[in-house]
């Protein structure tokens, strides 16, 4: 059985290689492995995944929070990749700011401060992502999110390469409800962190 870094590197590869898609390599990483981790990429050499421990009860806080919605938009990830690829050497300031955002983001899960503040930070880094290209929003989806801050969500973020697919909100649970209403027209998701990552579930 591979291990679960072997199977990222074979995603990866298949992704990028064999089926000559524009695509980075996080989602392959995140998939194999599960759980939170902090993932650092270095060129060729294979990526430095390093667990980030956050408290269960902080953990099941984090998870209350959080909603997910289909947009009802599919996109070409590729494309939109590609964009970003020919962007970089223009944005690379941005690019470093998003970077800093990441421990950021690790001191306020593992601090006691207000989980707000994640979601204040969600939103920053949403705005940032979306100045990359301007493949990676759309009208349609930039309306959905706005009626989600309307509605009282405190930030958000399309998941994956962007312009379309599912969109993670971030809210205090009790304005779920009102949020759910405001975009009834969505399909809600309901999921749960899993620790696991990739496993074999058929022989």
């Amino acid at each position: 059985m591979p291990s679960k870094m072997q199977l990222a590197k074979d995603a990866i590869h298949i992704e990028q290689n064999v089926l000559k898609e524009n695509v980075g390599s996080q989602d392959q990483v995140l998939a194999a492995f599960g759980g939170f981790n902090k993932i650092e990429f270095s060129g060729d050499e294979n990526p430095r995944v390093n667990p980030i421990i956050i408290d269960d009860n902080r953990l099941k806080q984090l998870q209350d929070y959080m909603m997910l919605v289909f947009t009802g938009f599919s996109r070409t990830a590729s494309e939109i990749a590609g964009e970003q690829i020919k962007n970089i050497p223009h944005k690379k300031t941005i690019l470093s700011t998003m970077r800093q955002m990441v421990d950021e983001a690790i001191n306020i899960l593992n601090g006691n401060n207000d989980l707000l503040e994640f979601g204040k930070l969600l939103h920053e880094s949403w705005q940032l992502k979306r100045s990359l290209t301007d493949k990676i929003s759309t009208p349609q989806v930039d309306d959905i999110y706005t009626a989600a801050r309307d509605a009282g969500a405190i930030g958000g973020k399309l998941l994956g390469a962007g312009g379309g697919g599912f969109m993670l909100l971030f809210a205090r649970p009790e304005i779920h409800p009102k949020i759910k209403e405001k975009l009834s027209r969505l399909l809600h998701v309901p999921f749960q962190f899993e620790n696991l990552g990739s496993q074999i579930i058929f022989y």
